[in-house]
């Protein structure tokens, strides 16, 4: 199979802009890595905060859904009760039932 020189040149193109990609791509994930690694010395915890950036991505409504779903599942273990937020949802939950 051959090219025409202008499906060459648009390759070529193509091509170099990936690449060029790539390496600013590469140069993000180090600096992140940094600011990573800065939280950590200044003693936060950086898998929360990768949670934290996770849940800040999100829709609001979606997070509220997921939120929710989520309680509800630890409230059926008994995982929740005993906590703020497990008494929030067992106030929620009985608020609702009273309805």
């Amino acid at each position: 199979m051959t090219l025409h020189s202008s499906a060459k040149d648009q390759l070529h193109t193509i091509v170099a802009r990936i690449e060029r990609l790539e390496e600013e791509k590469a140069a993000l994930a180090a600096d992140l890595k940094e600011v990573y690694a800065e939280a950590k010395a200044n003693g936060f915890d950086t898998k929360a905060l990768k949670k934290v950036i996770a849940i800040r991505k999100q829709d609001e409504e979606k997070r509220r859904e997921e939120q929710a779903v989520l309680e509800t599942y630890l409230h059926a273990l008994g995982m929740l009760a005993d906590t703020p937020l497990g008494e929030a949802a067992v106030a929620r939950e009985t608020a609702a039932e009273a309805a």
